[in-house]
């Protein structure tokens, strides 16, 4: 069964151009031009993945975003024209899976949609129960990878899939500096071309649900290095 990619972007040349090559490669391809269709489509259409631009009429791409993960994990890559941390960061938060900056080479957009469908074709994770082989601690702090499930002192903490995938890798390597091109690597991919920085997002993110909250200081910054969860790092 192909996949089906829905285009939404006002920028006519830009999204035909897109779906062209979508159809080349095999794809499915719906689109629309604008954020309320766009939003439409994406809730009622068994699609694979969004491409979504940020500046749209109706509804920009953030709020599509916004309003499309109350009912919707399917995949999103941002496409957007600005080029200021704080939009790709945004659209990060709101649980975009990557962006591109326009232009892009299409071979760069293809590239990142092969590698968001790979990381989503494993699918979700079924209960299952919790041993000793497979939970990963640091002090209060517990990781189950089968019931995909963080804890500290007992309290469950909601982590998005990436922010569960660099914690689980920290966890595994606890006491080891990861640089960021090796965090790149295990949770992104090796083939990720995106901005090293997202490490740094990501890491920030983690930091806001679990040392802000539990007033602990858990992953620790190795300046010039990268990052590492050591034993007592949580005090």
């Amino acid at each position: 069964m192909k996949d089906r990619i829905l285009i939404i972007e006002d920028e006519e040349k830009i999204a035909r151009f897109i779906e062209l090559e979508l159809i080349h490669e095999g794809y499915e391809v719906g689109k629309c031009a604008d954020g309320r269709t766009g939003l439409e489509m994406a809730e009622g259409g068994d699609f694979s993945l969004v491409l979504l631009d940020i500046m749209l009429p109706e509804l920009n791409g953030l709020e599509v975003l916004r309003r499309l993960r109350r009912s919707s994990d399917v995949p999103v890559i941002m496409l957007t024209a600005r080029d200021a941390v704080m939009d790709k960061v945004a659209g990060l938060d709101q649980g975009a899976d990557d962006y591109i900056t326009k232009p892009f080479a299409i071979e760069e957009l293809l590239a990142r949609i092969r590698l968001v469908l790979r990381r989503r074709s494993g699918g979700g994770h079924e209960a299952a129960p919790v041993t000793p082989d497979d939970q990963l601690s640091c002090g209060e702090l517990t990781l189950s990878e089968s019931r995909h499930e963080v804890k500290y002192a007992g309290n469950e903490i909601d982590l998005t899939g990436r922010e569960f995938d660099l914690l689980n890798t920290l966890l595994i390597n606890k006491n080891i500096v990861l640089s960021r091109d090796q965090l790149l690597g295990k949770v992104w991919g090796y083939d990720y071309m995106g901005e090293t920085n997202v490490v740094d997002v990501y890491v920030r993110y983690l930091r806001s649900k679990i040392d802000e909250v539990y007033g602990i200081s858990l992953i620790q910054t190795v300046r010039g290095v990268g990052y590492v969860i050591r034993d007592g790092n949580e005090q």
